[in-house]
């Protein structure tokens, strides 16, 4: 809890970057206060730049250089704990505490991680990537230290997005009714309820933050604290009130935290003193309310409606971004595509997302029809149950949520609509591998977690017109609920129709026939099933590809004759273990047709978190691409790969279908 400035600061000429001076916090500690607004321009232009080779979350962290600064001056990093919520924002941080060298290895195979992530520095006590976990971690931090008797601050960065969900809500509530000594900085680079925060406010919350303010205020609770219970609450309540009518922070008085500001996120005079004062303070929890721009000196990312919250490699100059030229409309897209040409059809079909409408395509819907799309904000366990309960009034919800976050509203997905039957549609973007966000937002368990429960439906869509005709599918099923699942990037570049024909539920289709080999896909690996069927017939393997479309129900009719018509069955999934190959196989089993000679090979995402990469590298590293689907077939008929086609000669039993 002690000061961690260094008694005799050293000033830098100015011919010397000041960065160049940084190696870790301890360094930065070191620098006298006046040079810290030069050193925070440094460290801006050279997140700029670093990010303009890698791409990535630039907005956020450009809003943040300041307090990036001010945190790791006034704190003492690692020793005290300092958790970023999300990580979008943790760019800085990360080049001044020890990966300045690694920073344009930023979301690339091998290097740093796009957000926190506690295998890669002591500095990063806690790993993100999910919003709103920073309070509800950092309180179980200071609490952990007070069982052990500890000191240490304990600081949890959280940004206006992130505190609307619930679980921030839930956190404050409990560390309200402690008196763990937690300090929470709310970061507010978007909410219309700050009050301005000139040199008044900033003297204020200097004030109120102070040793003297602070005791006084403990004095006066301890004071009251024997007196008649309505002398009491009516002292709490007019110290609240004339504080909140000041300074605001109600809310958070409410939740039994001290609120202090709001604050200049990019003044540094102004944040200093406050962090000091709240790091010296022995009472707790607290709040400290930073007001930030988003994008903060750039101008190409000021000047953007988004900010520049996620680019590609790009231009310092222009800001220009490279994106490339796509071959094929994104997944992203035709999903919208198909549901605007649903809506068109049926008035009561309706769109919600959570905090990504363009991420998921809903803002296109939107823009079409505004009374009929839904933004409930980084909340999916409210997102679904809303879903559902437009769903009991006769309307046809698409819950638009990425995969990885969906996990999220999993018991809502299961006792508000499932064990209801409701018919709420999943529309499920980011399935699979998702390149350079790494483990974190992998879309891998979905198939898993929905086909096990009972009245879903569960579909993937194999190439971008599949797509379209399970939107229209589920925009027609009203007998429970329905979820479909589709990757990130671009598609196939199949030709698309204007509307998608429903499909009848539970069949799946055989894109090619062939004897001896079956590959049975589902979702995104059609296009490698259907390479890797071109390798195996040059080799002397005739193969069938199909493509299962539903997870469940399972085509039994579809399965059973690929067991009966070939010697070898390959089922494929951009999912973990668990999901369509072990409902597969259970099948089999029951039927058995196991017991008949068949070969049954299983291809999954493999039983560990994949780091990030290129997706092709990630679905390589996976063993879910073209040359993986043959060397398992080679494998399973105990052939050498290569051999050529005479290997069917001299293994008949290659050629014979199993009875």
């Amino acid at each position: 809890m002690g000061k961690s400035q260094d008694a005799n600061p050293v000033h830098s000429g100015p011919e010397t970057p000041l960065l160049d001076r940084v190696t870790h916090p301890s360094d930065l500690r070191q620098i006298a206060r006046e040079d810290l607004t030069r050193l925070a321009s440094e460290l801006r232009a050279e997140m700029i730049d670093a990010v303009s080779v890698t791409g990535g979350h630039l907005g956020a962290g450009l809003g943040v250089v300041e307090l990036t600064v001010a945190l790791h001056h006034v704190f003492d990093t690692p020793h005290d704990r300092l958790i970023w919520d999300v990580g979008h924002q943790c760019y800085p941080h990360k080049i001044l505490t020890g990966r300045r060298d690694r920073i344009r290895t930023l979301r690339k195979g091998g290097g740093l991680s796009g957000f926190t992530k506690r295998a890669e520095s002591e500095y990063d006590p806690f790993g993100a990537a999910h919003s709103s976990t920073s309070i509800s971690a950092g309180l179980g931090m200071a609490v952990a230290r007070d069982l052990a008797g500890g000191t240490r601050n304990v600081i949890s960065v959280i940004g206006d997005g992130a505190i609307t969900a619930g679980m921030a809500y839930e956190a404050m509530n409990n560390a309200g009714g402690t008196d763990a000594r937690l300090i929470v900085i709310l970061n507010d680079n978007d909410m219309s309820i700050a009050p301005p925060t000139g040199a008044m406010s900033a003297s204020l919350a200097r004030l109120v933050s102070g040793r003297t303010f602070r005791n006084m205020r403990e004095r006066s609770k301890r004071l009251v604290r024997d007196m008649p219970y309505m002398i009491k609450e009516g002292s709490r309540r007019l110290e609240e009130f004339l504080r909140g009518m000041v300074m605001g922070g109600t809310l958070f008085e409410e939740l039994g935290f001290y609120y202090v500001g709001p604050i200049d996120g990019h003044n540094l005079e102004h944040l200093l003193p406050v962090l000091e004062n709240v790091r010296d303070s022995e009472f707790g929890p607290v709040l400290v309310h930073v007001v930030t721009e988003k994008g903060k000196g750039y101008a190409p990312a000021e000047q953007s409606a988004d900010k520049y919250h996620g680019v590609s490699k790009f231009n310092v100059v222009t800001g220009e971004q490279s994106k490339g030229t796509p071959k094929a409309p994104s997944y992203t897209s035709v999903f919208a595509k198909g549901l605007i040409a649903e809506a068109r059809a049926d008035d009561k079909i309706v769109a919600i997302t959570a905090a990504m409408p363009s991420g998921t395509g809903v803002d296109k819907f939107e823009a079409e029809f505004p009374d009929r799309a839904f933004d409930v904000g980084i909340a999916e366990q409210h997102g679904v149950t809303f879903a559902a309960g437009m769903a009991t009034e006769g309307y046809r919800p698409f819950a638009a949520i990425y995969s990885t976050f969906l996990q999220r509203a999993y018991d809502q997905v299961v006792h508000d609509v499932a064990i209801q039957n409701l018919p709420v549609r999943f529309a499920i973007d980011r399935a699979g591998l998702v390149g350079a966000d790494g483990a974190t937002h992998a879309g891998a368990y979905d198939i898993a977690y929905l086909a096990c429960l009972p009245n879903f439906t569960v579909m993937a869509a194999g190439d971008e017109a599949e797509l379209m005709h399970m939107v229209a599918t589920a925009a027609a099923h009203d007998d429970g609920p329905i979820a479909f699942r589709y990757p990130r990037g671009e598609g196939l570049g199949v030709e698309l129709p204007e509307r998608g024909t429903p499909l009848e539920i539970g069949k799946g289709r055989v894109v090619k026939e062939g004897s001896s080999v079956a590959l049975l896909s589902l979702g995104g690996r059609l296009g490698e099933a259907l390479a890797a069927a071109e390798r195996l017939d040059a080799s002397g393997l005739s193969t069938t590809v199909a493509d299962a479309r539903f997870a469940k129900p399972l085509d039994m009719e579809l399965i059973r004759r690929l067991a009966r018509e070939h010697q070898v069955l390959v089922t494929i999934e951009e999912g973990a273990i668990g999901g369509f190959g072990s409902h597969v196989l259970t099948a089999l089993a029951r039927d058995g047709l196991l017991d008949k000679g068949l070969v049954v090979r299983p291809m999954t995402l493999p039983d560990r978190f994949q780091d990030q990469d290129t997706p092709a590298r990630m679905y390589e590293a996976a063993g879910l691409d073209s040359a993986a689907i043959t060397a398992t077939v080679f494998d399973a008929l105990g052939i050498e790969a290569g051999e050529g086609a005479h290997m069917v000669a001299r293994n008949p039993a290659v050629a014979a279908p199993a009875r």
